[in-house]
């Protein structure tokens, strides 16, 4: 034995003597997991949100978040002698004298883009695999969550620097906020502490940015990895995988290694992007007056698409008791986002209910065998297409030298016609995939290979698949419609029954499948 190998003996008996962690360490290093390239998903999410506290810590020793007028200063010439605040001051100086500042800056940004990005994604392959079903109904709710503080977060991080373009986004969040009825106007006060710009917004959405947020992030992705941890992965089905169990590797020493390795990927990826494209030049900009607005003032892609439906909403007020209520502000900015995330956060009890399954589901779903709930999934996220396509309409209208008004027709008339085509193309094109599975099932791949019979016929030759091929093609449940009588066992009539003619009619619309080929079809397909 080494001196190197003694010693760190020593010290894990050390630890197991007063923490007994032998035993738990054992058991939990040892823990197997699936391994599919998707599942990178949810780890470049994790390790994104460790590069923002990183670069944000970094950045927080420069930053001075304060409203305060100076005069600038600085090394940066086009901005000498303007007045500005101390929060705009400080964001130039860390970005133009301050060794290495610019670079961390642009890392921060990119770092929430990615971060934004990933989860979005790994929240749609959670929704298309079905991998929010029961026992994960609170791991998505949490994903929600996650999502919606991330939103925020990134809207109150870019607005810090309190340039041109930040402060028209704050102009309109302070819009949405006195667009509230009745207390409205009280909710704007309070948090600009006064009359817009205020002198107070910046130094308190910097605690909220800096303190608060992200302390609810860390606590919901621990509560989101020791439910993973707990619960265990899902899989993807095939040979050998059931609900039961897991086919994978084990944590340690395989899975460590992996993970170590694609977090520096991702810093790297992260590090070259902040170093070789730029992003959120606010030296451009110069310091926000309320009196100016920025052309082409546009968000982050994750705030786009609330940008859009604000821009796409026609003019609409409400004079009522004394209170003007504008619902074009209203609508778009507060009523819409709530229609469309609390249905998302509640979609797992929906679905249950629709389809009656209240059973634990540790495997995957193929989309294609899912038919309505991936057209569902892409009818909304054409809906965000279209608010996003909108947000970007005056850029549009400028580069391809189009009309703003009929772009922003276009996306009025889209986004209520083009979500319903997409769910009905979707959800054609999940069949005609399944048709496509069944006749590969059936028949074999196509070789392109032609042989002649004895009596002159011409066949393709097809190769027929492997069993494994066959089993995972062919494991996937089809359950049927979900049959509501309209009298109990007692013939006593159930109330709501317009209620649960609703239920069967989408239980029936959710049950609409291709036939998987049964024993005997693929018996007399194997004698032919």
């Amino acid at each position: 034995m080494t001196a190197r190998e003694r010693i760190a003996g020593n010290v894990a008996g050390y630890v197991d003597d007063r923490t007994g962690a032998a035993k738990w360490m054992k058991k939990n290093l040892t823990k197997v997991f699936p391994d599919h390239w998707s599942f990178l998903l949810g780890e470049i999410c994790l390790y994104s949100f460790i590069i923002l506290l990183l670069s944000g810590t970094f950045l927080t020793f420069w930053f001075d978040p304060s409203q305060k007028e100076v005069i600038y200063n600085g090394s940066y010439e086009p901005l000498k002698g303007l007045k500005m605040s101390a929060a705009y001051e400080s964001a130039i100086h860390l970005s133009f004298d301050v060794r290495g500042g610019l670079l961390m800056r642009q890392v921060h940004h990119w770092a929430a883009i990615i971060f934004m990005a990933a989860m979005i994604i790994h929240m749609l392959r959670v929704f298309f695999t079905g991998a929010f079903r029961k026992p994960r109904e609170l791991n998505w709710v949490i994903g929600i969550g996650l999502l919606t503080l991330g939103i925020v977060e990134g809207f109150l991080g870019y607005s810090l620097p309190d340039d041109l373009l930040s402060g028209t986004g704050i102009r309109i969040a302070e819009a949405i906020l006195q667009a509230i009825p009745v207390v409205g106007s009280y909710i704007a006060f309070f948090a600009f502490g006064g009359a817009f710009p205020g002198h107070v917004f910046i130094p308190r959405i910097y605690t909220v940015h800096v303190l608060l947020l992200p302390g609810a992030f860390l606590a919901l992705i621990t509560i989101h990895l020791m439910l993973v941890w707990y619960q265990k992965h899902t899989q993807y089905p095939g040979p050998g995988r059931t609900e039961k169990n897991v086919v994978g590797y084990p944590l340690m020493p395989v899975y460590m290694a992996k993970a170590g390795g694609f977090f520096f990927v991702v810093f790297g990826v992260t590090a070259l992007l902040g170093a070789v494209a730029s992003m959120n030049p606010i030296w451009l900009y110069g310091p926000y007056t309320p009196g100016q607005i920025s052309a082409g003032s546009q968000p982050d892609f994750y705030m786009g698409w609330i940008d859009g439906l604000v821009r796409m909403s026609p003019p609409l007020e409400t004079h009522l008791l004394g209170h003007t209520i504008s619902w074009n502000i209203l609508i778009p900015g507060l009523i819409v986002p709530g229609l469309i995330f609390t249905p998302m956060a509640l979609y797992p009890w929906i679905e249950s209910w629709i389809t009656g399954d209240k059973r634990e589901h540790h495997l995957l779903d193929r989309p294609r065998n899912v038919p309505n709930r991936t057209a569902l999934g892409a009818a909304v996220m054409m809906f965000f297409f279209v608010c996003l396509l909108n947000g970007g309409n005056d850029l549009i209208a400028t580069h391809f030298s189009s009309s703003i008004n009929n772009i922003m027709w276009f996306a009025r008339i889209g986004i209520f016609v083009l979500p319903v085509l997409t769910f009905i193309i979707t959800k054609r094109l999940c069949l005609s995939l399944q048709r496509a599975d069944r006749d590969l099932v059936l028949h074999g791949r196509e070789t392109g290979r032609l042989v002649r019979l004895p009596h002159g016929e011409f066949v393709e030759v097809h190769q027929p698949l492997t069993k494994e091929e066959i089993w995972t093609l062919t494991s996937h449940e089809q359950p049927g419609a979900l049959e509501i009588p309209e009298q109990d066992a007692n013939g006593v009539r159930r109330p709501g029954k317009l209620l649960s003619k609703i239920r069967a009619n989408w239980s029936a619309s959710h049950s609409l499948q291709i036939p998987k080929p049964t024993a005997k079809e693929l018996e007399n397909e194997a004698h032919h």
